[in-house]
């Protein structure tokens, strides 16, 4: 009867074991996952900064008056660059994104500047760019949902705090207006 307890007690260890390495190898799946697609995430944003200094060289030409955005679209490409984290960057990215709307909207009262064939290429790009800023964002999400699922929920949440696992943060947009990229009119 002894030893009939003993089998049951390390049974029991040896499922608690095999259920805890199970549990943790799913979290660190779902982390790298998610560190993937920050990364994405990240190129894109790169893309998209590399991409803003040629607008502004495009645009400059036209300015007059308008020199205050096209100061302001500089200023916060260079704040979105040195951003660190996700709460930095997606308000840096937030600002930024309102002030490259300001920069169409200039662009809206030349119409010689809307015909430019370097500027009509570089927004039908930005364009792109965008919308693989928007998939990018998606993924993340999807991931950091994947990952706070584990974390959350019951028993996995009791290996999660174990070894240190925290929920992610979702790379939000700050308001109503800014969940639709900038307006290009070509």
């Amino acid at each position: 009867m002894l030893t009939g307890a003993l089998g049951i007690m390390i049974g029991l260890v040896a499922m608690a074991v095999g259920y805890t390495i199970l549990a943790f190898n799913r979290l660190v799946a779902a982390r790298n996952q998610l560190r993937e697609a920050w990364s994405g995430v990240d190129v894109q944003l790169k893309r998209r900064h590399d991409l803003i200094p040629n607008l502004v060289e495009c645009v400059q030409g036209y300015r007059t008056h308008e020199q205050n955005v096209l100061t302001a679209v500089a200023h916060e490409r260079s704040v979105a660059q040195s951003a660190q984290g996700l709460t930095a960057t997606s308000t840096a990215e937030n600002s930024l994104t309102q002030n490259l709307r300001s920069l169409f909207a200039v662009a809206e009262a030349y119409p010689d500047l809307k015909a430019d064939k370097n500027f009509r290429q570089l927004s039908a790009t930005l364009v792109t760019v965008e919308n693989d800023i928007q998939f990018a964002r998606r993924f993340y999400n999807g991931s950091a949902r994947d990952l706070n699922n584990l974390v959350q929920t019951f028993p996995g949440l009791l290996v999660a705090r174990s070894f240190h696992f925290a929920p992610a943060d979702f790379f939000e947009l700050e308001t109503a207006t800014e969940r639709s990229a900038p307006e290009v009119k070509l």
